[in-house]
């Protein structure tokens, strides 16, 4: 049986900044963003644009382009680190929004950014159980990166959500179920107690922790571990897109069984594996930002839509959450692949976003750190707010949405 992707659609916010107005507005030289971080601009989520609502129109431009039907859906699973309630998940709201049957599977994961991976797991293992019944599993990356203003974090932002079609009848990538590498390991690199709206992080601890579990991952995938010169592409979750530069660097080193020392030969061949593999396929990260869960499959995205790519060709795919679990696999483009690259392709939603000045960012950011309570209402038309299934606030402690019954 053959498990992997037939559809992959992306929904982002209304609005963004340019990551220089940023740097300018915090007397930041702009490099230190643009190139220290590899960020360009980033996706800005007004109040109304809340998870629920990234995931719900994530996942309906994934059936509509891919002609997909409600009924097809046996599984739903939305991965998220910024879910809207302790107890209900995002998920059901989605189920309700699309008209999924009832009898379909519903759930919410939670790993930090690898939540949605850890999804993908699950609906591969439910299709080869047989237990799906020649039905599809939906499995949503929806997120919204929340740092505070003036703090280290705050460039490392973003929004947005990807929503992805797993089956038995993959038509863009199928996966290689002989490679897998996982690992976990209790670590406090990121985490975000019930009583903060932020979280805390240690940056420098949590690279440290991403490349570890990189190598644990690539050492647990031997022996049928592929060399990298065997791969036509690399992708890796981006918080930020300099980082997706240091894990290719710890995945060449382990490759080559090397440690890099720059201006050597060695360190050129690297360049040049980072240049071809890895780097063409992060132009959508670096103008969205980090949306956490669906940062390495915005990458996928980016390959698909730009990549020239044959059905013989391995693409590995290295997946990490804080706290820590992490996951390195393998996929192959499925023949045909490059008709669907228009349902895939988001550069008309990217270039249609509003540009904040930062004096209007900051007033979002401000709006959204106050507390809706039970009988709050929130009018979209304030945010100048015009997409379906918006956040409209709460009425006796309830969430209420536009376009949602």
């Amino acid at each position: 049986m053959i498990i992997g992707l037939e559809a992959i659609s992306f929904h982002t916010t209304q609005h963004y900044i340019e990551l220089s107005d940023l740097a300018e507005a915090r007397s930041i030289a702009p490099e230190k963003f643009t190139r220290g971080l590899g960020q360009q601009q980033m996706s800005i989520a007004c109040l109304p644009e809340d998870t629920v609502h990234l995931a719900i129109n994530a996942a309906k431009k994934a059936l509509e382009r891919f002609n997909i039907a409600a009924e097809e859906i046996g599984m739903l699973v939305v991965g998220t680190e910024s879910g809207v309630d302790h107890s209900k998940p995002v998920a059901v709201y989605v189920h309700q929004a699309l008209g999924l049957p009832s009898n379909c599977i519903s759930y919410e994961t939670k790993h930090a950014c690898f939540g949605a991976m850890a999804a993908i797991s699950a609906a591969g293992d439910w299709l080869i159980s047989g237990r799906a019944n020649n039905r599809k599993a939906l499995i949503i990356a929806a997120d919204i990166a929340n740092y505070a203003l003036h703090s280290a974090a705050e460039p490392t932002q973003g929004a947005g959500a990807v929503a992805m079609v797993i089956s038995d009848h993959p038509t863009l990538v199928h996966f290689d179920r002989n490679v897998a590498g996982h690992f976990t390991h209790n670590v406090m690199d990121f985490w975000r107690p019930l009583y903060a709206k932020e979280a805390l992080t240690d940056g420098h601890y949590s690279i440290e922790c991403y490349l570890d579990a990189l190598t644990h991952t690539l050492t647990d995938a031997k022996p049928e571990l592929p060399r990298l010169s065997d791969l036509q592409a690399c992708l890796y979750h981006v918080p930020f897109v300099k980082m997706a530069s240091k894990a290719h660097q710890r995945h060449f080193e382990y490759d080559q069984d090397l440690k890099l020392e720059k201006a050597s030969t060695d360190w050129l061949n690297f360049e040049q594996s980072y240049q071809t593999k890895t780097l063409p396929w992060l132009d959508y990260n670096a103008r969205v930002g980090n949306i956490y869960t669906g940062s390495l499959f915005l990458s996928l995205m980016a390959l698909l839509v730009n990549g020239n790519l044959t059905p013989d060709q391995l693409i590995s795919l290295f997946s990490y959450g804080s706290g820590s679990a992490a996951a390195f696999s393998l996929i192959r483009p499925i023949a045909g692949y490059e008709q669907f690259k228009s349902c895939i392709d988001p550069s008309l939603e990217l270039a249609g976003r509003t540009r904040l000045s930062i004096s209007q960012y900051e007033e979002i950011m401000q709006q959204r750190d106050q507390s809706i309570t039970e009988n709050d209402r929130i009018d979209p038309a304030d945010w100048g707010l015009t997409t379906p299934y918006l956040y409209n606030g709460n009425q006796a402690h309830i969430r209420q949405y536009s376009d949602l019954l």
